[in-house]
């Protein structure tokens, strides 16, 4: 048997097209168990993602180049890639340092966790029908704002909007920097150091969005190895996932204004929060991935 660094010696001498390196990888990936889950779902789209990024092709045109024969110093980069994939359990984000969200791109790194609410599916809707006016939309809040995505895409389907993006991270709010910046959005959000809303005294918005660490603790145990390369504050959720949760909705209802909504994330634990609070009107969402992941409230809602 040939070993690890033997194969990937004779690959960079052997392997001499893209669909060649395409094959290696996908073979590499599945041989070797790792995890999808942070912008593709199976290995070819892995191994696209991250040869295109090496060898500065678009991302959305693989075929094309299939058959291209690739250099000395080519074939090395992408090997190093799909090595470092596998040996390191990087996601590939963390290696190209992009994140596709709605078909914008953000820079991302492991001061972050990797982009991937489905709320920005319903910003790109501009969360009709329960906005009816985008432009009326005067002040939003992103609360746990992490790379700033959310609050970038905020920013863009209410066109008049200030927006507020919060983290408890001042590292994570680096990376939101770097994204509001190649946005050219710095005069329209405000980057903000707080422990949810402790800084915002005050403070009222027309939207609050959320997409909290809501991993509850057996989860946190069972998280396969590319999940612990991203920051543990933005995943960890508690005992059960709702420890900010809760907190949001006993806060909520003084920073919304009087007709104000709240939008959350909460993966799957719809009928625990039910169970935990049987009063509230909670109105699911429709997402591509099902109708209980985000719920929204509207300030009379929360009491």
């Amino acid at each position: 048997m040939i070993a690890n660094q033997d194969l990937y010696d004779q690959a960079r001498e052997e392997l001499t097209t893209l669909r060649d390196l395409m094959r290696f990888a996908v073979s590499r990936f599945h041989e070797a168990g790792v995890f999808f889950g942070h912008g593709t779902d199976n290995a070819r789209d892995e191994a696209a993602c991250l040869l295109l990024h090496s060898l500065r092709l678009p991302v959305d045109q693989l075929d094309p180049y299939m058959d291209a024969r690739l250099t000395a110093g080519e074939r090395a980069g992408a090997l190093d890639l799909i090595r470092r994939r596998i040996t390191e359990r990087l996601p590939a984000a963390y290696l190209t340092h992009e994140a596709w969200l709605a078909e914008h791109r953000f820079f991302v790194d492991e001061r972050v966790i990797v982009p991937r609410s489905h709320i920005a599916e319903l910003l790109r809707e501009q969360l009709s029908p329960w906005i009816s006016d985008p432009w009326a939309v005067d002040r939003v809040l992103d609360v746990g704002t992490g790379s700033g995505c959310l609050a970038i895409l905020a920013a863009e389907a209410f066109p008049e909007a200030a927006v507020d993006a919060l983290d408890l991270s001042p590292d994570a709010l680096a990376v939101a920097r770097i994204n509001v910046e190649e946005y050219d959005l710095e005069n329209r959000i405000r980057l903000i150091e707080s422990d949810a809303f402790s800084a915002l005294s005050g403070e009222r918005y027309d939207l609050i969005l959320a997409n909290p660490p809501y991993v509850d603790a057996e989860s946190m145990l069972r998280l396969p190895d590319e999940y612990r390369r991203e920051p543990r504050l933005a995943l960890e959720g508690g005992e059960d996932g709702l420890d900010l949760v809760r907190l949001l909705l006993a806060q909520a209802a003084r920073h919304l204004q009087p007709d104000g909504l709240l939008i959350v994330e909460i993966g799957k634990h719809k009928d625990a929060l039910e169970r935990a609070f049987p009063r509230l009107s909670f109105v699911w969402l429709d997402t591509q991935a099902g109708e209980s992941l985000v719920f929204l409230l509207r300030r009379k809602d929360l009491g």
